[in-house]
Order: C-alpha cells, then sequence, then structure tokens
C-alpha cells in the first residue's frame, strides 16, 4: 500500500462523526458560507501531526500531492504538516527548499481553509521569500483568490518575527481595501505581531489608514495597545 493510502487509513480510523459535525460548522462548510461543502471527518491537530510525524521522513511530494488532492479537509491538513517539516529539515540545501516552495505555489488552490493557511505559509512562502529577497507575496496580495490573499499577509510574519516589518506593511496597504472579513482579520493579525515587537511602527503605519480601514482589521491591529489608546482608535 502507497504511503497516501496508509496516511487516509490511519485518519480514519482517528475520526470522530461529533468532532466532524463541530468542526464544519465552526469552518463555515454550509451552503453559501465560504468553505461550503468542505468534508471533516473530526480528528484533532495534535492528533494530526502524531500521523505526520510518523510519515514525515519516507512521504514523497508524490504523497502529499494525492493528500492534497483529496476532498477532506483533514488529509489535506496532514499534507501540508508534513511538507512544513520537510522545508524545515533541508536547512541550506536552496535546490530542496525552492523545490518545496515551487510545489506549494502550485497548490494553493488546495490551500483552501484559514487554517491550513495559517500552519503553513509563514514556515514555507514566507521563509523562503525572507531568504530569497522574493516579491511573490505582494503578487498573491493581488490574487482574486482569498485563500492566495490569506497566504501573502499571513507569509509576512516569518519577516516580522526577524523585525523586518516592511514586507507586511507593503501587503497590508496592498488588502487595505479588501472585502473579506478574513483578510481583514488576517491583516490586523500581522500588524498586531508588528505592534508587539515595536509599537511606534505600528503607530505610525495607522496614523494615516485608521480612518479608512475595516473596522475589524483595526480592532485586531490595536488589540494589545493600551486600554484609553484603543479607545481614542477606535472613536476616532
Amino acid at each position: 500500500m502507497e504511503i497516501a493510502e496508509k496516511i487516509k487509513n490511519e485518519l480514519e480510523n482517528l475520526g470522530s462523526k461529533e468532532k466532524a459535525i463541530s468542526a464544519q460548522k465552526f469552518f463555515k462548510t454550509g451552503k453559501g458560507e465560504y468553505r461550503e461543502g468542505d468534508i471533516f471527518i473530526g480528528i484533532t491537530v495534535p492528533e494530526q501531526r502524531k500521523v505526520a510525524k510518523k510519515f514525515q521522513d519516507i512521504a514523497s511530494l508524490t504523497d502529499i500531492q494525492k493528500l492534497l488532492g483529496s476532498k477532506i479537509h483533514e488529509h489535506r491538513q496532514v499534507a501540508l504538516i508534513i511538507l512544513v517539516e520537510k522545508f524545515k529539515k533541508v536547512k541550506k540545501d536552496k535546490f530542496k527548499k525552492r523545490e518545496i516552495y515551487e510545489f506549494y505555489l502550485k497548490n494553493t488552490k488546495r490551500i483552501n481553509n484559514w487554517d491550513l493557511v495559517d500552519i503553513s505559509a509563514p514556515h514555507i512562502i514566507g521563509e523562503f521569500s525572507r531568504e530569497e529577497i522574493g516579491q511573490i507575496p505582494r503578487y498573491l496580495a493581488k490574487s482574486e483568490n482569498l485563500w492566495e490573499r490569506r497566504i501573502a499577509i499571513v507569509s509576512s510574519y516569518a519577516f516580522i518575527k526577524k523585525r523586518f516589518f516592511g514586507e507586511t506593511l507593503v501587503i497590508a496597504d496592498i488588502l487595505m481595501n479588501d472585502k473579506h472579513d478574513l483578510i481583514h482579520k488576517a491583516v490586523g493579525w500581522m500588524l498586531r505581531e508588528i505592534g508587539k515587537k515595536n509599537q511606534q511602527v505600528l503607530e505610525i503605519f495607522l496614523s494615516t489608514r485608521y480612518k479608512k480601514m475595516p473596522r475589524t482589521m483595526l480592532r485586531y491591529s490595536i488589540e494589545k495597545f493600551p486600554k484609553e489608546l484603543r479607545k481614542k482608535y477606535m472613536k476616532k
């Protein structure tokens, strides 16, 4: 039996109908919602990580591709957990890093929920772009695909952790007028992370933008400000 099928079988054995129903409500899989039709089998993330760890050294990119092609959410999530670990392990091998990076970019249509983006984008797209000075995140920020836009902003977390704030601020400007709440939350989250590192940088950025920012984006970005300062921004 091929590795991809073994992983699917192990996950199937861990599934819970009760957890699956709860996850489908939480991740908005109903008619007309942002992930309409996504299928869950009800497996916690810690359980998925255990399965991923068991197979991460023997699963190939072909196996990962098969998992990403699945309609089942947990199959795609385990595929991405394995892919992130493979990227981390290749360390200074630029050829293998680029191979994983390009593989990820070819599969963005399958990285199609916010949790899938958030567990993978900073570790692959963000790290590679930071090391290679790539412009792909800015390109993705202009995509018509919701998940590619979220990949763009969340990947910039890799820059923030190294105290490089410019990439996030550029992408935040590109996404400032985005219509989707999931983008408002993601941009606000990344701005908040900048503020935790350097509040002055965030305040300078907000000074000319807070009036036109979506309320959710602003609220997320100033979440760690002192209470009175938060009130000041929200009143304005």
